[in-house]
């Protein structure tokens, strides 16, 4: 996995986060679930790229 796409990653579960906590202060739960599929889909990508490192 390259650095770029950990960076990546990492901001996508970060932003993910932020929506989901923005979502919960505000009491939004469409900005909630947004946040939570940010981070399933980061965590998704992530899991990819170790899958991906395994086979080198």
């Amino acid at each position: 996995m390259g650095i770029d796409d950990k960076i990546s990653n990492a901001a996508e579960e970060a932003k993910g986060k932020a929506k989901e906590a923005a979502g919960d202060a505000t009491d939004n739960e469409r900005l909630q679930a947004e946040g939570r599929a940010d981070q399933a889909q980061a965590n998704l990508k992530k899991a990819g790229e170790n899958v991906k490192d395994a086979f080198k």
